[in-house]
């Protein structure tokens, strides 16, 4: 399966291809390939780069559009204005195609890309991650092995306890702020939000409408963007 994968969480606007296949006979992981992706580090750019990214995805990898079986959406959580581009053009390419929109925590995304470490058996890992919320805050989540364990939420550095975490990861920034072993994971990518998503693209599932995930208000205003389009 062909799947279309975006985020714009972050300053970094991201974009890409992944190929996503059951997995292979003795192995529960379902087989994800990124094809190609796109990111640009711009905080200010979100609406006027994601879907030139998309289509140059597309033309980078020879695919078309109507070859793209499912959309994935990082949800955030992330600032308003940045977030609700990617959740609004995903939905629209999704609409558009009439193919199925899967939102993912994008810290999750994060996560998802530092599972090796994760699954270290040596010793258990518990993982830290942190994304910029601006106004001298961050976002933040904690994830074991089996998953997220606390989170997502938002808070000042100051007041984030790392409690029993070992590892970090997430915003170059904001990472120095913990005394914590740093991962090299600091952006959503396109092969971390599919993994999220991976076994219910597979099972068929119908995805619940996107609702961004703004975690503060005024700006936590649930909002699905599942029409949007048409």
């Amino acid at each position: 399966m062909l799947v279309l994968a975006v985020d714009t969480s972050t300053p970094a606007v991201t974009a890409g291809l992944v190929e996503l296949e059951p997995a292979d006979e003795g192995n529960n992981a379902p087989r994800i390939t990124t094809i190609t992706s796109q990111v640009t580090v711009d905080a200010r750019a979100h609406n006027e780069v994601l879907t030139p990214q998309i289509l140059a995805c597309l033309a980078e990898s020879g695919r078309t559009r109507a070859e793209i079986d499912a959309v994935v959406a990082g949800i955030g959580p992330g600032p308003f204005t940045g977030l609700r581009v990617g959740m609004a053009t995903a939905a629209a390419f999704a609409d558009a195609l009439g193919i199925p929109v899967h939102g993912v925590c994008s810290l999750d995304a994060i996560a998802a890309d530092t599972e090796s470490y994760l699954r270290d058996p040596a010793e258990p890992v518990e993982l830290l991650v942190v994304t910029d919320a601006r106004r001298r805050e961050v976002y933040w989540a904690r994830y074991r092995a089996e998953g997220r364990v606390e989170g997502p939420e938002v808070s000042k550095p100051a007041d984030l306890d790392p409690g029993t975490a070992t590892v970090i990861a997430g915003s170059a920034s904001h990472v120095d702020y913990f005394d914590l072993p740093v991962l090299p994971v600091e952006t959503p990518s396109p092969s971390g939000l599919v993994r999220i998503a991976a076994r219910d693209i597979l099972a068929g599932v119908t995805p619940e409408p996107l609702v961004p995930l703004y975690l503060r208000r005024p700006d936590a205003v649930e909002k699905s963007y599942a029409q949007v389009g048409r």
